[in-house]
């Protein structure tokens, strides 16, 4: 279900909605603030972008010297002088130049070989087991993230610590049991034209034991001022003449705006492909399509990296991507691929290591023709959350997993 401005205010604004309720305050305000979890100091930012419809990983990062390659893909296979060359054996798709130029400036790091100890072909079960991290019960309620969003909120501090960018529904991985993860289209829908009469002070506010009505201003005036400084960035950034003209490229733009905004959201979530079954779902004529995918995949992450390093807010910025799996190693009969399973994952930012995490999976040791995986996806939360957001992430995970060793002291 997707979130309109209307929940957001209302995470923003936190008790304030509830003036209707009169003086009495709802249980939830009477819960003991010590009860609820310790929130992390830091001040690092996770963006998460959904590659749907499942990426294929062998033409992304092509393992251009193995034989088996060019055997299996006799109408895919990528031209070795195209590609960009990431080492003796690996590289990027020709259109992904610019994540070969990350890739140079240290400031990409590659997870092979990723995937599903309970693999999935299907693409609504394959993507539910992502969003939840739980694949032994997909058809659990709440998304992995919605339980940080959740972990994050108190009544103390009901600020949104998620939100989702984009024009899709919003992902099932942002559900949360308690607190609202808002889908916005532009930093604009977090703004706040005008405060409603009663939230304005008055002198007897000091003189009142409606402790409800003065949280209520409170939290509204709050709002305000965060409304502020979202259209103070949206002024400073000016047009978006620095980003292409493409749809991933104007969600990262908003991201990047509201990191500058600096109003309190740590996750961001945003998606490339469409929702559903997804633009990266290429049955047939797959040359074409992924070439275009990949472009803007490449293009847009690059020029958001690059905008945020060259206003030294890389450093406290981490981007993960994901696909709901990889696809076949053999080409079909439409000059396309079918669903499989292992696939890379990318992370972007200013404190990645950068470089190649777990060597490439076989080509010949298969798994119902796809790529094995040999990297569990929740190795990746695990260090996202443990290792950036200062989140347990066992609590989160339901289970402990060896974080990856892929993010700079």
């Amino acid at each position: 279900m997707s979130h309109t401005r209307r929940d957001f205010l209302r995470a923003a604004l936190g008790t304030s909605t509830l003036m209707s309720l009169g003086s009495v305050a709802p249980d939830w305000l009477l819960r003991s603030t010590a009860a609820q979890p310790q929130r992390d100091a830091r001040d690092t930012v996770l963006v998460v972008l959904q590659l749907t419809g499942g990426n294929d990983g062998l033409n992304t990062v092509v393992p251009y010297t193995d034989d088996e390659y060019g055997r299996n893909r006799t109408t895919l296979r990528l031209p070795t002088g195209d590609l960009h060359k990431i080492d003796s054996s690996l590289g990027f798709h020709p259109r992904m130049e610019a994540f070969s130029r990350l890739y140079k400036d240290g400031y990409l790091s590659i997870v092979q070989g990723v995937g599903s100890p309970n693999p999935d072909q299907n693409h609504e079960r394959a993507m539910r087991m992502w969003h939840t991290a739980d694949p032994q019960r997909p058809q659990r309620q709440t998304g992995w993230l919605g339980r940080v969003v959740d972990r994050a909120w108190s009544p103390t501090t009901p600020d949104t610590a998620a939100v989702f960018v984009g024009p899709i529904a919003r992902p099932f991985a942002l559900n949360a049991e308690n607190a609202v993860a808002p889908s916005i289209r532009s930093a604009e829908d977090l703004t706040v034209r005008q405060l409603p009469p009663w939230a304005e002070a008055h002198p007897t506010d000091r003189m009142t034991d409606n402790s409800l009505l003065q949280l209520a201003r409170q939290s509204t005036r709050d709002a305000r001022a965060k409304s502020e400084r979202v259209e103070a960035v949206v002024k400073a950034t000016g047009s978006a003449a620095d980003y292409p003209q493409l749809g991933l490229a104007r969600d990262l733009r908003t991201v990047a705006q509201l990191i500058r905004a600096d109003i309190g959201i740590r996750i961001f979530f945003t998606e490339l492909g469409g929702g559903g079954i997804g633009g990266f779902d290429n049955h047939a004529n797959q040359l074409g399509n992924h070439c275009a995918m990949l472009h803007q995949l490449a293009e847009s992450v690059a020029v958001f990296v690059y905008d945020l390093q060259r206003d030294k807010q890389l450093d406290r910025v981490l981007l993960m991507t994901f696909s709901e799996f990889g696809r076949t190693v053999k080409e079909n009969g439409r000059r396309g691929t079918d669903h499989g399973i292992a696939a890379p994952v990318f992370l972007a930012g200013g404190r990645v290591k950068g470089g190649l995490v777990g060597p490439h999976p076989s080509l010949i040791d298969l798994d119902k023709g796809a790529l094995k995986m040999h990297t569990d996806f929740r190795r990746v939360y695990a260090t996202v959350l443990d290792r950036w957001l200062g989140f347990q992430s066992e609590a989160v995970l339901g289970g402990r997993f060896e974080s990856l060793d892929v993010l700079k002291a």
